[in-house]
């Protein structure tokens, strides 16, 4: 599959999404929100692939939205209003409802792929490039990486995934004092506070990244995706629901070939070989 504005890799069983407008900080458009989307269904329906890296190329995660801030300072548009301010601004003239749509869903697909996703963060994620981070299941820094919420120097609430997501990952106080003061977050202050899972070296940052997928490999592939599900699905049940989502999806994992592998390959001391996560066997 070729795309224009991001690069698709896949290799021992990882798939790295990379964000590719270097030149323009990986700023993000529509056309590069869509190619999102089509290669999280790309690799959601491989199932070869086992953890997904999501990561941006050159010096910056990503920018956020992709305004063409020197025409704004050079008095060319004049944002009389916010509808005309993003119809004009956003450097393919979507309107902004066809641009947050197709960026809500590609956030949405990358928060559901029922496989482990890393952020590989380096540089800055400001304003929807933050979102992005938020919508994966953990997040790898190296130390010059910086999160911005952005949207209300602009005037704007945060609408991606960051009122949602981010109160979940650092709590509720934390999580307005970043929205609100509209200041970068460094790395170490976002290591400090949870924001990020691991902050390592720039020039081991692909290293220890992959580290970690294959670390995230030594369980099923079942089981991946099931923890996901009731993890995600907790944040919005109370603790009987999770308890009994918890105790549905091991009644299925009993039943799969890769829950017997596991489980023989524990008793034979030696490293599991996942076939297939959606074979069960048979009842009869």
């Amino acid at each position: 599959m070729d795309f224009e504005y991001i690069i698709l890799k896949k290799e021992d069983h990882i798939a790295e999404l990379t964000l590719n407008r270097p030149r323009k900080k990986n700023a993000l458009n529509y056309s590069m929100m869509k190619e999102i989307l089509a290669a999280v269904d790309d690799v959601s329906k491989d199932s070869t692939m086992r953890v997904m890296v999501v990561t941006g190329s050159g010096d910056s995660f990503s920018a956020g939205g992709d305004i063409r801030f020197p025409e704004l300072r050079a008095g060319k548009i004049n944002p009389r209003h916010a509808e005309e301010m993003w119809v004009r601004i956003n450097e393919e003239g979507f309107p902004p409802g066809q641009l947050l749509t197709i960026a809500h869903e590609a956030i949405i697909a990358l928060r559901q792929l029922q496989k482990p996703v890393i952020a590989m963060m380096k540089g800055d994620a400001v304003g929807g490039g933050f979102g992005i981070s938020l919508a994966c299941d953990m997040r790898v820094a190296a130390p010059n990486t910086r999160f911005l919420i952005g949207y209300p120097r602009v005037g704007f609430v945060p609408d991606f995934d960051e009122s949602w997501m981010l109160p979940r990952v650092i709590g509720l106080g934390k999580a307005l004092e970043i929205m609100m003061t509209c200041e970068f977050i460094g790395a170490e202050e976002a290591y400090r506070i949870g924001l990020i899972n691991r902050l390592v070296p720039l020039d081991k940052l692909e290293e220890e990244t992959r580290k970690l997928a294959k670390r995230l490999m030594s369980i099923p592939p079942i089981t991946q995706r099931m923890i996901k599900q009731t993890v995600y699905a907790g944040l919005e049940s109370d603790l009987r629901s999770s308890v009994l989502l918890a105790l549905a999806c091991n009644g299925v994992i009993m039943r799969s070939r890769d829950h017997h592998e596991a489980i023989m390959a524990l008793a034979e001391r030696r490293e599991p070989v996942y076939k297939d996560a959606n074979l069960l066997f048979d009842e009869t």
